[in-house]
């Protein structure tokens, strides 16, 4: 091991002029080879004698120079800390130095920070003067060749603690490089995983199965009779002049149902003023109305057709009958109000939900041309009608709510148009004010509208791909 006094590692790291500092290289008593770092100290003419003249500081040299014996057999017998018993003096482990530096470090505050007569006392470590004397042209020597020695400054250039300055460590002759393996997560699943609770990866733009029914928001309340029952609904791709923040509500409690509040945005609708109330020239009948494509569509009362009234032109542009639909009472949903008609609206298009008595109360769904209400395909599903709440569509597919009054409902069924099967589920479902009447899908708020017992509600909602 390479023996050295350290008084100064450089006096260009303490900030000192470069001429102050100095290598010495001489024989030692046994021969060996010995480096020497000075610096000349602008306080102190020379350092106290540590042999003879301070006997505190001999004891304390003492004790430390026998602390520094066990260190250094220590060291040597963890292998020079070498990888799998490589020579000491080899590259060392990480953890073995670390740990090494940490009981060497408890030796120095146990006893080297000590101050006698304005010095600090510091024991070096050989390792850090191997590679100092390697980086000043000296010769490699054998690990335990030489033996160390004590060096001591003034206060004015006192060595730090090298833990506590790791800027003044010597860099060991070799490192191990750490690295970290980074793999991508999508967004998507992070938000499934931790803010839904549910697996599946979430298809925010397109199409997909819809897999979470958020709580209600509350936009608005009726404040009549009238209002017990009713639909409210934005276009999802309205025609100038109106945007999709107009809002638009029915009143549907009532044998004459015609007035069609039109409000300029939802936040109008809260406070319950309407910018127009359109008159329909003919009543309609229950909940199942929409609004799309700048009309509204809606089953005229006591009658199993569906028309469409132009908003801007505040007509009725279209009507048709659907072959062999039931209505008024037949085939309704299980909480009655004539809903036996119920028009849909989802990314591919707009729908009509009944049943017939050749699909013996099961729901039907038809598509429909928006212009002129033709059926361009018909499903034949295996829900009975009656024996759910509600339905909605989301990308061609039907869903159906449980209840309509319990607390805790869920969406218990899904029929695909795509493959022409259903499916059971059990997506929870909220009815905080126990009689849902109306519940449908905007596919360009991304939300479930629904009129809850007087109340004008939204439901998020979050779809995830097969």
């Amino acid at each position: 091991m390479l023996g050295v006094w350290l008084l100064l590692w450089g006096s260009v790291a303490l900030g000192g002029r470069a001429d102050t500092a100095f290598l010495r290289r001489a024989h030692d008593s046994s021969g060996q080879c010995t480096y020497s770092f000075t610096v000349a100290s602008p306080v102190e003419a020379a350092c106290p004698e540590a042999a003879g003249g301070v006997p505190e500081l001999r004891a304390e040299l003492a004790a430390l120079a026998a602390r520094l014996s066990r260190l250094e057999s220590r060291e040597r017998g963890v292998g020079g800390s070498g990888p799998r018993g490589a020579e000491p003096g080899s590259a060392r482990d990480p953890q073995q130095v670390a740990a090494a530096a940490r009981l060497e470090a408890a030796e120095r505050s146990q006893r080297c920070p000590a101050a006698v007569g304005g010095v600090t006392v510091l024991p070096p470590k050989a390792s850090a003067f191997r590679g100092a004397a390697a980086r000043h042209g000296a010769p490699p020597r054998a690990a335990g060749a030489g033996r160390r020695r004590w060096g001591c400054l003034s206060p004015a250039h006192a060595v730090p603690d090298p833990a506590a300055a790791p800027r003044w460590e010597p860099q060991p002759l070799s490192y191990q490089e750490l690295q970290s393996e980074r793999t991508e997560v999508p967004v998507s699943r992070l938000l499934e995983e931790t803010a839904l609770g549910r697996p599946g990866k979430e298809d925010s733009a397109g199409c997909g199965q819809l897999v979470w029914v958020g709580e209600p928001v509350v936009f608005g309340r009726a404040d009549s009779i009238a209002g017990k029952y009713g639909v409210w609904m934005k276009d999802p791709e309205p025609v100038a002049p109106f945007t999709r923040d107009n809002t638009w509500r029915v009143d549907t409690v009532g044998t004459e149902v015609r007035q069609l509040f039109q409000y300029e945005e939802a936040e109008q609708l809260a406070r319950g003023y309407p910018a127009k109330v359109h008159i329909l020239p003919r009543p309609l009948e229950s909940t199942g109305a929409v609004i799309y494509r700048g009309g509204l569509f809606f089953q005229p009362r006591r009658s199993r057709s569906v028309a469409r009234y132009d908003l801007r032109g505040e007509t009725i542009t279209a009507e048709r009958e659907i072959p062999g639909a039931g209505y008024h009472g037949q085939y309704p949903y299980s909480w009655g109000g004539y809903t036996d008609i119920d028009l849909a609206v989802d990314e591919t298009g707009l729908w009509v939900i009944y049943s017939t008595e050749k699909a013996r109360g099961a729901i039907v769904l038809s598509k429909l041309d928006p212009e002129t209400l033709e059926i361009r395909r018909t499903w034949e599903t295996n829900i009975r009608k009656r024996g759910v709440a509600n339905s909605f569509l989301i990308c061609g597919t039907l869903y159906t709510v449980s209840s309509y009054s319990a607390p805790n409902a869920t969406i218990n069924f899904a029929y695909d148009t795509a493959t022409g099967t259903s499916r059971a589920l059990s997506i929870p479902f909220e009815n905080r004010f126990r009689y849902l009447s109306m519940l449908d899908y905007n596919p360009a708020e991304r939300q479930l509208f629904a009129w809850d017992s007087f109340n004008m509600v939204t439901y998020p909602v979050r779809l995830s791909r097969a």
